[in-house]
């Protein structure tokens, strides 16, 4: 599975986190939340986004696409 793409995070003055991917707000953090993502985005910046924002790909779609209970 490859890396996510297109999420960048600013952190603004008063603490507050705002995660945007392709140029549109995905997520905005504040007190721990924020403080939490901070701490953790450190290693793989582009996967933590995708994680936090609830905006990636689980492997599962073409699996799920065929099942049966999603026929027709």
């Amino acid at each position: 599975m490859g890396a996510a793409q297109g999420f960048r995070y600013v952190e603004r003055g008063d603490g507050v986190v705002v995660i945007t991917h392709h140029g549109r707000v995905a997520a905005t953090l504040r007190g721990g939340r924020a403080a939490q993502f901070l701490a953790e985005v450190g290693e793989e910046p582009q996967l933590v986004m995708a994680r936090w924002t609830g905006n990636y790909r689980r492997g599962n779609e073409r699996t799920a696409k065929r099942h049966p209970r999603n026929q027709g």
